[in-house]
């Protein structure tokens, strides 16, 4: 049976017939045939129906299956994202890192694009153009840019991970009891939340608000969904930055507001969106991908109780293989340009593939090596993640101390039952069922309700001194 990593795989459901043999007018001309299509431009019915669509169940069930036939285009392949947006999928290694370093071809600007979309699509809240590092270029980028690098140094790591193990111990007391609990809305997607509302500086009962909005945001079911989820969203964010005008702390919020790259108001709020919205949903799927990893190959299972293999490798394999982040990094052409293979139109919408783009030459294991290069997953280039660092730390200590208190955890399903969120951008488990021990506060030993490491009076994050301007 053909891999389904391999070219000339079979059709994915959904995708044409002819694709068995390859797109009907071969793999070096069908990409210029559809590039005329493939921006925000309504396409005719036919057409629409030919392009494979990033957000329906079928894509996130079996998106390699996808990738392998979306590589019969060559190196870029015209794709549905929302009902009626398209976009090219870049899904060559090569062609994603050419793309990712080259300022002068490509622009992040959306607001063009966005004059050719319908303004409610589900996906303006992922692409819609804000004052923000991610949707800038230039010196303007840097600008902002410098303002986050700057203030997450102030971050200590060693307090960092302190506070990690701290919001793990909570988490764990409100399930440890059971003997089972779901991963993902339990653990996953609640700890970041909780790192990163505390990181900027908001009292913890604004958890539920902030997760729902970012989790609306990542979703992009509906028009409607989106809408809420994105007002949401801004009623938290000025919330929050009222209040540290208000009053400073040793806060990210803080050290925003007081960075001698002098943002204003609106373009502070725009920094903190952009911080958050990476930061939470990217680092929870991040945490419930590795765990299903080390859950369900037999190659981890001794690393809950100190095998050969660690949380390291698990994120690492996952970062090859199932990114948090399946396809971002959107790209405008500043001009039409003939890009690998590919004629793109000036304006025309360009996402990398990062999950294609890592596997373009199968799946990338600890056994396998990681072929030639580092992953994309934090991508590459001017925009690359600006704190790769800091999620890692988070990430790891996370998973190190659910499995150190739960070591016998298992998954409660076969992994063939682990089902994916729908979504256009991002790789998430829907559910991450597993069970264990039960834990109880009086039990012999230590317990995350009683442990040395994770003392209850909370430090200051570091010190309070002002960021430096200097470039990252």
């Amino acid at each position: 049976m053909t891999s389904p990593y391999e070219p000339g795989a079979a059709p994915p459901p959904g995708c044409p017939a002819h694709a068995q043999g390859g797109p009907a007018a071969g793999p070096a001309q069908a990409p210029a045939q559809h590039a005329a299509a493939a921006g925000g431009t309504p396409l005719d019915q036919g057409e629409q129906h030919s392009l494979v669509k990033l957000y329906e169940p079928e894509f996130a069930a079996d998106p390699h299956r996808y990738y392998a036939y979306l590589r019969q285009y060559g190196a870029l392949a015209p794709v549905e994202i929302a009902a009626g947006v398209t976009a090219m999928l870049v899904t060559d290694y090569r062609a994603a890192l050419d793309l990712l370093n080259d300022e002068t071809t490509w622009s992040k600007d959306s607001r063009a694009w966005m004059q050719t979309v319908p303004p409610d699509t589900a996906v303006m809240p992922m692409l819609g153009w804000r004052p923000n590092a991610l949707f800038n270029d230039g010196e303007v980028h840097r600008r902002y840019r410098q303002v986050i690098t700057d203030s997450f140094r102030l971050v200590d790591p060693q307090e960092l991970r302190n506070r990690v193990r701290r919001t793990a111990d909570t988490l764990i007391q409100r399930f440890g009891a059971t003997g089972e609990a779901d991963l993902v809305p339990a653990y996953a997607q609640q700890l970041p939340l909780l790192m990163f509302n505390n990181l900027f500086g908001m009292p913890d009962e604004y958890g539920d608000q902030l997760i729902a909005a970012i989790t609306g945001l990542m979703d992009c079911a509906t028009p409607e969904e989106a809408a809420s989820a994105d007002a949401a969203f801004t009623a938290y964010i000025m919330e929050l930055v009222g209040r540290k005008k208000a009053e400073r702390g040793p806060d990210l919020t803080s050290w925003f507001l007081d960075h001698p790259n002098a943002l204003s108001d609106e373009e502070i709020a725009a920094q903190i969106v952009v911080t958050m919205a990476a930061g939470n949903e990217p680092l929870a799927n991040l945490i419930a991908n590795a765990l299903s990893r080390m859950l369900s190959d037999d190659r981890y299972y001794s690393t809950l109780s100190g095998g050969a293999l660690t949380v390291q490798d698990a994120i690492n394999e996952v970062m090859w293989n199932d990114p948090p982040m399946g396809q971002y990094s959107a790209h405008y052409a500043r001009r039409d340009v003939f890009f690998h293979g590919t004629w793109v139109r000036k304006g025309q919408l360009v996402l990398i593939s990062y999950a294609a783009a890592n596997t373009q030459f199968g799946e990338v294991t600890l056994d396998s090596g990681s072929g030639s290069g580092a992953h994309l997953t934090w991508a590459s280039g001017p925009h690359a993640c600006p704190v790769p660092r800091h999620a890692l730390v988070i990430a790891t200590t996370a998973i190190e101390r659910l499995t150190a208190w739960l070591s016998d955890i298992e998954l409660a399903v076969p992994k063939s039952e682990l089902r994916w969120r729908p979504s256009s951008f991002q790789r998430a488990l829907a559910a991450l069922p597993a069970r264990f021990t039960p834990i109880t506060p009086d039990q012999a030993g230590a317990t995350p309700w009683d442990n040395s490491s994770s003392p209850s009076t909370r430090p200051d994050l570091t010190s309070t001194e002002r960021p430096s301007a200097s470039v990252s």
